[in-house]
């Protein structure tokens, strides 16, 4: 029996909406590549699992650009990716270290592998409710692709030099840890989001791309594990420079100047704006990046 009176729960304007599926496309993609990543892992095909990440990385960069340039942003695509990356950047990379290198390890393992999934987790979330609050040049704590990029090239350059997972499971875990609290901290992370595509450049430009794409081919293990490395450390050389600029103005009475990066002092976790009118939370990528489906939202 018909009630008029009661709300519908789906209206029909909403059963009727429809998703894009260009951008969402790419997202399926690099959300195939993380589940692959699990399942060579539990094949004790790691070197492929490895791979298989860094695949979804690139996917999961796409799917943001694509989006806006198609004009097809969408919040349902925004939730998507966030769920894609969860599972290619967080449960993938997690369980990929511990079964190569951590199940020896007992305890202190699943443990080191547990602190990763969950900063993955945690830096989602902060990420999809700080957008208001942080400076868009910088990612506040280590990207979820970059610190998957860490555990996906430690495991890749180690099999490549013969290494055992075992012979390696103290910096595994090290590292593990390392990229799991990271991705947590307040540290800040250059973006790259205040550099102009569009804007024309030296001829230099160029060719420094053709050099680095020609070393990366060189050896793409070793030199994508450096990248990532040097750009996981690179957040806590500026950390402690400003840390010691400050320290030194205050010894010597000095004016310290109150920075301007506003993701600096966004340590509470504001609340999402749930109006309909209010900005769609992106996932992490542009690695963090602006979200397949959904607005830019650093």
């Amino acid at each position: 029996m018909d009630h008029p009176d009661r709300m519908p729960l789906i209206t029909p304007e909403k059963r009727r909406r429809g998703i894009y599926i260009l951008p969402n496309l790419f997202t399926t993609a690099a959300l195939f590549a993380g589940f692959y990543a699990i399942v060579q892992a539990m094949d004790h095909r790691f070197e492929t699992a490895a791979v298989a990440i860094f695949v979804a990385m690139v996917l999961d960069g796409l799917d943001g650009r694509i989006a806006r340039l198609t004009r097809t942003q969408s919040e349902f695509g925004a939730e998507y990716d966030s769920l894609s990356d969860m599972v290619s950047f967080g449960a993938a990379p997690a369980l990929v270290m511990y079964e190569w290198a951590l199940r020896d390890l007992g305890k202190l393992g699943w443990a080191a592998a547990f602190i990763y999934c969950a900063g993955a987790a945690l830096r989602l979330a902060r990420f999809n409710t700080n957008i208001a609050v942080v400076d868009k040049r910088y990612f506040q704590g280590l990207p979820s692709p970059a610190a998957a990029a860490l555990i996906a090239g430690m495991v890749w350059v180690g099999i490549d030099n013969d290494f055992t997972g075992g012979e390696l499971s103290g910096l595994a875990c090290a590292l593990t840890i390392f990229a799991g609290i990271s991705m947590v901290s307040n540290v800040l992370f250059w973006s790259g989001k205040s550099i102009n595509l569009r804007k024309s450049v030296p001829f230099i430009v160029l060719i420094a791309l053709v050099l680095a794409f020609a070393l990366i081919s060189s050896y793409p293990p070793g030199v994508l594990f450096a990248l990532f490395l040097v750009y996981a450390g690179s957040g806590y050389v500026v950390w402690a420079l400003r840390w010691k600029r400050k320290y030194d103005a205050r010894n010597a009475g000095g004016f310290v100047p109150p920075t301007t990066d506003t993701a600096a002092s966004a340590t509470a976790w504001p609340e999402a704006d749930t109006t309909a009118e209010a900005p769609t939370p992106t996932s992490d990528t542009d690695a963090e990046k602006d979200n397949a489906g959904a607005p830019p939202r650093s």
